[in-house]
């Protein structure tokens, strides 16, 4: 076993240990009333994906997320999250919204009791966890085929979902989506979102269609081809896939160098 996932596992142990301790002393170990939750997208055949899980014994899904450790800052609470339900470092991670309507997280299927069941012990119901949260949210940019989702400690599953499809959400995560997808469909003019979603190798038409399923448009592919290498950000390849009888289209990777000077430099990209 690889230096890596023994790593991720010690830090999974120390997690739930954490978890299991917080029923009593969470106050202790986070911050009270602030949470973070992350709107984790990936693309796969011409859908864009969102991450959710679902905790034991439950029927709604939720967004991956948890508390802020007083050891920690906001943002490394969130990449900390991030990572543990994806098994990734590093992933794309941007702020968009903080969320914090009164009641925000009451929900009649997510109670004391029913909580008090996967741990085994008894919630009372002024506990800490069931007040009134403050929220910030982030969307995570990933490439979808890396990501083997699993269920680990107390959720049972963990899995993809098409944006247009989702299940049932607990408290406001529909609406924490929905405002991610928002974000996102902004941010894609002012960053090269398709680095953080695509494989390292891609034809035009599928980052193409990327862009179009994200911003649920039509987008002509001839301008959009020209605005992207000529700016330097994708590179033609040699190589070409064999999609069919007469369908050998070329490859194209991302310039890595000028990818990092556009975020550097603020520049805006327009499609």
């Amino acid at each position: 076993m690889g230096r890596k996932l023994i790593g991720i596992l010690m830090e999974e142990v120390e997690i739930v240990r954490i978890m299991e301790d917080q029923v009593l002393n969470g106050p202790k170990y986070f911050y009270r009333n602030i949470s973070v939750d992350s709107v984790i997208f990936g693309y796969h055949e011409r859908e864009l994906k969102v991450l959710l899980q679902r905790p034991q014994n439950f029927i709604k899904w939720t967004l991956p997320g948890g508390y802020v450790l007083k050891t920690e800052s906001v943002d490394n609470a969130a990449l900390r999250t991030v990572r543990y339900r994806t098994k990734l470092d590093n992933l794309f991670l941007h702020q968009f919204k903080v969320f914090g309507e009164p009641n925000r997280v009451k929900d009649d299927t997510f109670t004391p009791e029913a909580y008090g069941k996967i741990i085994g012990a008894k919630i009372e119901n002024d506990h800490w966890m069931f007040e009134n949260f403050v929220s910030i949210a982030y969307f995570a940019l990933t490439e979808y085929s890396l990501v083997q989702p699993t269920g680990a400690s107390y959720v049972e599953e963990c899995c993809w979902f098409d944006i247009n499809n989702l299940p049932g959400l607990i408290y406001d995560h529909s609406d924490i989506i929905k405002e991610a997808l928002k974000a996102l469909k902004l941010f894609i003019h002012q960053h090269p979102i398709g680095y953080e979603l695509l494989p390292d190798k891609f034809t035009l038409p599928e980052i193409h269609s990327l862009y179009e399923t994200i911003l649920d448009k039509k987008i002509d592919i001839r301008n959009f081809a020209k605005k992207l290498t000529s700016i330097g950000l994708i590179t033609k390849l040699e190589e070409q896939r064999n999609i069919g009888a007469h369908r050998s289209p070329y490859l194209y990777m991302f310039d890595k160098d000028k990818y990092d000077q556009l975020i550097r430099d603020e520049e805006i990209i327009v499609i």
